[in-house]
């Protein structure tokens, strides 16, 4: 969760901490309501939020379809089943941390189609992409994406939906299981 999130969430509660202050000078059982409504005003806004909802996967599903209508520009394509891709010696570098903004494009024809340079996700994904960022939004522990590493760019194998969702929750970095192209 980045500060901006944070700092938005803490702003929300202002109302429900200023209940819950009346609610205690108050005391009895006006004080009683007055804190009561102040955590039903909390969840509420929480919830709206979007935080691990179904609901508010499907708002940033959504936000990020309508950008890619407006400026979709294709994702690049490294064959790696032809050319020197094809030939070019391997070397396994292990489980690294990668910037997500070194990600150029992919080995996979379908999906350079598909998505867009922003790696925002086609309509059709929906599911699987909400189910993924419902994941991530609740810390679950996802595998690393697959790449080959060319120069400092680096080419996606495996992990198309974990990037999308990455990149859609700010995240500035990735692990991946890096293989260099020489």
């Amino acid at each position: 969760m980045t500060a901006i999130h944070d700092t938005r969430r803490l702003s929300l509660l202002v109302v429900p901490a200023v209940f819950v202050a009346g609610g205690v000078v108050a005391g009895g059982v006006p004080g009683f309501l007055l804190v009561f409504t102040a955590a039903l005003v909390a969840i509420d806004r929480l919830l709206d939020l979007g935080g691990s909802t179904v609901a508010g996967a499907e708002q940033a599903f959504a936000r990020l379809t309508r950008r890619r209508r407006r400026r979709a520009a294709p994702l690049e394509y490294l064959a790696d089943e032809t050319g020197w891709a094809a030939t070019a010696a391997r070397r396994r570098l292990g489980t690294q941390t990668i910037t997500i903004s070194s990600i150029a494009g992919t080995t996979d024809r379908h999906k350079a189609e598909l998505l867009d340079r922003e790696f925002r996700p086609p309509a059709w994904s929906r599911g699987r992409w909400t189910q993924m960022y419902l994941a991530a939004q609740r810390g679950a522990a996802l595998p690393p994406v697959s790449v080959y590493r060319v120069g400092d760019r680096h080419y996606l194998r495996d992990g198309h939906h974990r990037v999308s969702v990455a990149r859609a929750m700010g995240a500035e970095a990735i692990e991946a299981g890096v293989v260099e192209l020489r």
